[in-house]
């Protein structure tokens, strides 16, 4: 493991194809603006300052999630209150990196 990988920030493939065969669902943490120019198709946008008041509803949809956003870093964030609140949850990076991780 290398120091990206440690980091959050090394390849996630493995990872995100063991998040995807358990059915994780996609949230996308950009601002809807961001969002809407552009999006994995069935993601779910949950921006992430609004993220902490949709814990309940993310928990209800019992799933492991995968979030992503534009670089990476708020997916992060995301993923730390994700975690935080016991939902499994990944980083899956910027939304472009991940959707071609998907295919």
């Amino acid at each position: 493991m290398g120091i990206l990988d440690f980091l959050g920030f090394g390849d996630k493939s493995a990872q995100i194809a063991a998040f995807k065969e358990k059915n994780a669902i996609i949230i996308d943490v950009r601002t809807y603006e961001e969002f809407a120019g552009g999006h994995i198709q069935n993601s779910k946008n949950i921006p992430l300052q609004i993220i902490e008041s949709k814990i309940n509803d993310i928990k209800k949809l019992n799933k492991p999630v995968i979030a992503c956003c534009r670089s990476g870093n708020r997916s992060g964030m995301a993923t730390n209150i994700l975690k935080r609140n016991g939902i499994e949850c990944i980083n899956g990076g910027s939304w472009q990196s991940l959707q071609s991780k998907l295919q």
